[in-house]
């Protein structure tokens, strides 16, 4: 049985990416078996990839995404730049497992299927497959009616343990298009930002509240008494938040 963590856990994104990285040195260990976190971003986010930042726009994107009133961070699994506002979902799904690496594919599928089926639920259009011109490509992107992306999903894995992310936007998709194309332009990345979507978009009755229980239900989590991090996680996020942190200097 997973442990459950519902909600943001620190006051900031780079914390929220330095506890996903935390579990998973945790569960890398042993020390933690299987851990789910699911939680709303308690403020705007721009969040780099590692290879972003060895782009020479680096500093500058990172600029852009704070004049843009973004707080900026740096992830710990693969991937492209993304950005979201309190109007989206996380999903951070940890295990220890021993020879992890072969069944990445199977994961990015099975899991991009299951984050469809969840929209599916709600009425809205989705399917796993790349969105042309998309933030952050990727073959399973979950998308709506094959035109605009809805949710990225990345992994990281290590000895005896991975980490599968996933973002869902649900709703500010015309401002993440604006950042998104500035962040772009300064990392001279090929992005359309039409391929930008959101829940909302394809149906504007749809709430957070209804899509973040369709997703918990999806996980087999909705109703789950939320855990508090153990001492051990807890201090190994504080002594890696600071790596987790995008500045332009």
């Amino acid at each position: 049985m997973s442990t459950v963590f519902l909600g943001p856990l620190t006051a900031s994104e780079s914390g929220e990416l330095a506890v996903a990285h935390a579990l998973l040195r945790r569960a890398s260990q042993g020390a933690i078996r299987a851990a789910v976190h699911l939680y709303r971003p308690a403020a705007p986010a721009v969040v780099f990839g590692r290879r972003d930042t060895r782009l020479p726009g680096y500093a500058a994107a990172v600029q852009a995404a704070q004049d843009a009133g973004f707080d900026t961070a740096v992830r710990a699994v693969g991937g492209r730049v993304v950005a979201y506002t309190g109007n989206a979902l996380v999903l951070d799904v940890v295990r220890h497992e021993p020879q992890a690496v072969g069944a990445m594919d199977r994961r990015f599928q099975a899991y991009g299927e299951l984050m469809a089926g969840a929209l599916g639920g709600l009425g809205i259009e989705a399917g796993v497959g790349p969105v042309p011109g998309e933030y952050c490509p990727g073959a399973h992107s979950v998308n709506a009616r094959g035109v605009v992306k809805l949710v990225g999903t990345a992994q990281r894995v290590v000895k005896d343990a991975w980490l599968f992310s996933s973002l869902l936007v649900v709703d500010d998709a015309p401002r993440l298009r604006e950042v998104l194309t500035d962040v772009h332009a300064h990392l001279e990345l090929p992005f359309d930002a039409s391929s930008v979507g959101s829940v909302r978009e394809e149906d504007p009755d749809v709430a957070t509240n209804d899509v973040h229980t369709a997703v918990a239900r999806a996980w087999g989590i909705d109703g789950a008494t939320p855990a508090e991090l153990d001492e051990g996680t807890r201090d190994l996020a504080l002594d890696l938040e600071p790596g987790q942190r995008a500045t332009p200097g």
